[in-house]
């Protein structure tokens, strides 16, 4: 196995090439920045605009600055490597595991490639349009027009209510420290990681269940015209009397997200 910087001889050696692994890097970096943005536009929701306020509306706002596009391109890059990078680790990183815990570990660093993918996506499709967002309709509306569309829908939202829940998992039980080597960090670094990925993974899972609950609620009572993003159902939460004090907790709680994944491309096992 070659991981010096040399040739790279098989599938194996390119996922472990230190090129892929620094790129990967800079894709949690972005992951973190996005997170922190998308904190940003979550406040502004809380306060009365109704912009965007999902992953596309935080690479919109980037988009936006100065260095904008060219951050953009950065991002897709760091994204696409990280998922060459996740896909690598469940294909040869559990080898010496029981059954069991390879394939659950496996499938969570197939969940987090597919994550990193459609956030990747977008990020190539602003990059390459100069920053300009295309129209297209959503996700939920392509799939509301195939055969069995509801229920697909349903299933979907099933499916991220379920990931959320496993979000908020990790938090609670801090099983995201074992995708860090934080040896060397120091006892005060150790606690700060610690405190902000229980706060960070927890805050995640309870903004991405939302739009599961919407999606499993569209599908079940066949309305296609109602809006499921996460966009939407913020802003329905706003609508709440104690609405805008949750948006902010909430915000705060993507901002401690964001921060950890700062951290998580620091000390990511290599």
């Amino acid at each position: 196995m070659n991981t010096d910087g040399g040739a790279v001889t098989s599938p194996d050696d390119a996922v472990r090439h230190p090129v892929v692994r620094a790129s990967g890097r800079v894709g949690l970096l972005a992951y973190g920045v996005v997170h922190l943005m998308l904190a940003g536009l979550l406040v502004q929701v809380a306060f009365g605009d109704r912009e965007r306020v999902d992953k596309k509306g935080a690479l919109a706002t980037l988009a936006e600055t100065g260095p904008g596009v060219l951050l953009l391109w950065i991002i897709a890059i760091g994204l696409t490597a990280m998922v060459v990078w996740q896909f690598g680790e469940a294909i040869w990183e559990h080898d010496g595991l029981p059954l069991g815990r390879r394939v659950l570990r496996s499938a969570v660093n197939l969940a987090e490639a597919a994550l990193f993918g459609v956030l990747a996506y977008s990020a190539w499709s602003f990059a390459t349009s100069g920053g300009r967002p295309s129209p297209s309709r959503s996700f939920a509306t392509v799939v509301f027009e195939l055969p069995g569309g509801r229920w697909l829908v349903a299933l979907g939202g099933l499916g991220v209510i379920i990931g959320s829940a496993y979000a908020a998992r990790r938090g609670v039980t801090g099983g995201f420290l074992r995708d860090l080597d934080l040896r060397g960090a120091g006892l005060n670094r150790s606690q700060l990681v610690t405190r902000i990925g229980r706060l960070g993974w927890a805050a995640l899972g309870v903004a991405y269940g939302i739009p599961g609950v919407l999606l499993v609620v569209a599908g079940l009572t066949y309305d296609p015209a109602v809006p499921t993003g996460l966009d939407a159902g913020l802003q329905r939460v706003s609508d709440e009397p104690y609405g805008p004090l949750l948006l902010v907790l909430l915000a705060l709680g993507l901002v401690a997200f964001g921060v950890y994944c700062l951290f998580d491309a620091r000390y990511r096992k290599a």
